[in-house]
């Protein structure tokens, strides 16, 4: 998937949960900004209402794309199922679609109506949402290949090009000359010299302009990698602390969900089945 079309599948996506917001919004508005104690009154009551043909639906609609997400997530994550059709780093994408999504059809089916042990459900849903914003951004920083699979730090550090013997041998730059160079891809030396200072330097060596443009596209290139370096290590511990927060209210979420689900069944909420 390139680029391009990986940007218009996660905008598609984005523009879903976004229009899918504005239509609940909209066709719910003038009983969900109705106060509580008045909605018994307002005509539509019975559908709007948390048991109501389209309130509960919406619940029942937005769990199954919770756990759906979840699932085929872990899945494929840890279980490698369908690891030759499904890319991680997409089905990611997806999952964050789908556990969007889903909270907001949740939210919707609550009609704003919050007490008791479904708040505790409701709000860890709001964290579980919250912690994976932070995560795909943590996530993102990783460098990864195309399957989606985390590079290690000697996997990365092996995409490295031979700076020194590039700008020794074919352009016989001497040791001073390379030193300069090399400080400016050393994203933690004090000593950085400017692009134009670089230029200039080749430029007193005869270096064809076009090879200026390829040497200088190698030192930035060089330097951003050694960016990517410095923030490996950390961004793989953010991601492992990110764990911690993320999973806990994962999982009271989910019991609490199973808990209301079952109260619901007892009581004798079967929606259209």
């Amino acid at each position: 998937m390139t680029k391009t079309v990986h940007t218009l599948y996660v905008g598609t996506m984005a523009a879903i949960v976004l229009a899918v917001f504005a239509y609940l919004s909209y066709t719910g508005y003038t009983y969900y900004t109705t106060p509580l104690e008045e909605r018994f009154y307002h005509p539509r009551h019975d559908w709007f209402k948390p048991s109501g043909l389209y309130g509960q639906g919406l619940g029942i609609i937005g769990t199954f794309l919770i756990l759906f997400g979840v699932s085929i997530y872990i899945a494929r994550k840890r279980y490698n199922f369908m690891s030759k059709y499904l890319k991680l780093k997409y089905l990611l994408e997806f999952h964050i679609f789908l556990c969007t999504l889903g909270p907001i059809m949740v939210l919707f089916h609550t009609a704003f109506k919050f007490g008791g042990i479904v708040s505790i459900a409701f709000w860890s849903m709001v964290a579980v949402v919250a912690s994976g914003v932070i995560g795909r951004f943590i996530y993102i920083q990783i460098p990864r290949t195309i399957e989606g699979r985390e590079l290690s730090l000697q996997e990365v550090k092996g995409m490295k090009t031979n700076l020194t013997g590039i700008l020794s041998s074919k352009y016989d730059l001497d040791g001073g000359q390379i030193q300069s160079f090399l400080d400016y891809t050393d994203t933690e030396s004090s000593k950085k010299p400017s692009l134009r200072s670089l230029r200039s330097m080749l430029a007193k060596e005869s270096v064809p302009k076009e090879d200026q443009k390829q040497v200088l596209k190698l030192v930035k290139d060089e330097r951003r990698l050694n960016k990517r370096i410095g923030r490996l290590e950390l961004m793989k511990r953010l991601f492992k602390y990110w764990h911690v927060a993320h999973m806990p209210f994962a999982l009271i979420m989910l019991v609490i969900v199973v808990i209301h689900v079952g109260v619901a069944i007892a009581f004798g909420y079967r929606w259209i089945f």
